[in-house]
Parts: C-alpha cells; structure tokens; sequence
C-alpha cells in the first residue's frame, strides 16, 4: 500500500522514519514518501492519489486548502478547520485530523489532566486549533489563548472554544493555572536560544508541553524543569499522531507501547 506526506517544503519531516519504523514493528507492508506540493497543483495532486494511494498525511500550507478537495470531512477535522490526514477508498476521499488525538495520547501518557483544570496556549496557527478543541471537548475549567495581537485572532478560535479568553503576553503575566502549552515556533532549532515565556511566568503553571521536539529541551521546557515543574516535549505527540493516522488507515487500533517504541528509535537518530 503506498501512502505518504502532502504538503509545501518537506525536505526536514520526519513523517517518512515514523511510518517505516510504524511498518517495522507491526509487520505490515507499506511505503510512504513526501510529495511536494505547490498550492496550484493541489486540486491535481488529490485527484490523482485516489487511485493510487491510500492514505496520506497533510502538513502546511495545504491543510486547510485541502478540504474542498475532500468528499467528507470528519467532525473533529471540520470544528478545528484543517485537515492533517486522508483516506482513500473506493467510496472516496475522507478527511481526519490527528493532531487533535496524538496530544490527547501524549497529555494521558504524561498523566496531565486537563478536566476542570486551566489551561493557557500560546501562539494562534493551525496546532493550536487541534490543541484547543481537545482543551474544549476535555471540560478544561478555563482556557486562555495567548497572542501579541488579540484584537486580530481568528474567530474561529471561539467557536472551537467559546469560553476561551484571548489575551496579550503582558496579561499572561499575572496568571497562574496548570498546564502552559506552547504552540509556537519560538525555541525551535536552530534558533533554540529563545523561549516564548519567561521563567517567571513557566513557573506560576504546574506542567508545560512544547509541541516542538527538536532540539528535545527548549529553552521553555528547561525553564520548567528548573523550578521543579512537569515538563513535556512533542515527540510523542508527533509520533502519536501518525500512529493514529495509522490506525484511520489500516482500522485497528494500537497502544501506546507502540508509540514509545517508535519514539525511543527515532530520539537516538534526532
């Protein structure tokens, strides 16, 4: 079965190692490769993977593009508004969104609990959506969105949370909950001297996760572990995503002793 990763630039994705190791340890038969994708070319490029592939993940900048392309959308992908994962069948082509589930299975590995609790993202692009829809869906008592510009955040962000409060970094400063989670590029490699908060602020929260996970530590996640806070980066969650992406494909499910597995291999090649 032939799959593979649609998006713009792909020359640093990981997508590739993650679904060989997937195909390794459960035994199946699969190849998965990166296609390329200008956004003109995206209508093209969907028609002609409907006969010959049969899954495909989705990364920037095609995830919203992509839906009209699509014959059905399913709920999760449709309330977040991107779509980060398809399957082809002969009935057609559906949309998904994993991100949504693999920081799900990562905050649960990590036994952070998010129901009645207060949760702060920072940054306002696609990962964000996924990571407040599952904030929203999971009961989290409140949700703060932070941004530089809050006159200006996308509106969609309060229909996918409708109580969430949108506020700058200088409010931030005087807030404490119990989960701070990065949604940024800041402290990304190779500019990984930077964070998006101070260590003040990572200190008032009782957990941070970074969705970045290279370098493993960021600069944010070190600031946490300095003042004795939980900390997590988004290894596991980019693994968890694809392994659900996975299981859309291949309908079965899989554990998390999966996911680690594949993440134990692929942190000795980062």
């Amino acid at each position: 079965m032939q799959y593979g990763l649609l998006g713009g630039k792909l020359g640093h994705s990981l997508s590739p190692k993650i679904h060989e190791l997937f195909f390794k340890y459960t035994g199946l038969t699969g190849t998965y490769g990166l296609l390329e994708t200008e956004l003109e070319a995206l209508p093209e490029r969907v028609k002609g993977m409907r006969s010959t592939y049969a899954g495909s993940n989705v990364t920037i900048p095609h995830k919203i593009a992509v839906m009209p392309l699509l014959d059905s959308i399913a709920p999760e992908a449709q309330a977040i508004g991107a779509v980060n994962t398809i399957k082809f069948t002969q009935e057609g082509a559906f949309g998904f969104n994993t991100d949504y589930f693999g920081f799900g299975r990562m905050l649960e590995y990590n036994d952070i609990q998010i129901t009645g609790k207060v949760a702060v993202v920072l940054g306002s692009g696609g990962a964000a959506r996924a990571v407040m829809k599952y904030l929203a869906d999971k009961e989290a008592a409140e949700i703060y969105l932070v941004t530089r510009e809050p006159k200006t955040v996308d509106q969609h962000f309060l229909e996918i949370a409708p109580k969430c409060k949108v506020i700058d970094y200088a409010t931030l400063e005087n807030l404490q909950g119990d989960v701070i989670i990065n949604c940024t590029p800041v402290g990304m490699y190779p500019k990984v001297e930077a964070a998006p908060v101070s260590a003040k602020i990572c200190a008032n929260f009782a957990a941070a996760v970074d969705l970045i996970y290279n370098p493993a530590e960021t600069l944010f996640l070190k600031q946490a572990k300095d003042v004795g806070r939980k900390y997590v980066n988004g290894l596991f969650m980019l693994v968890a995503q694809a392994v659900a992406a996975q299981e859309i494909w291949q309908g079965k499910t899989y554990d998390s002793e999966l996911i680690v597995r594949i993440m134990t291999e692929l942190e000795r090649s980062l």
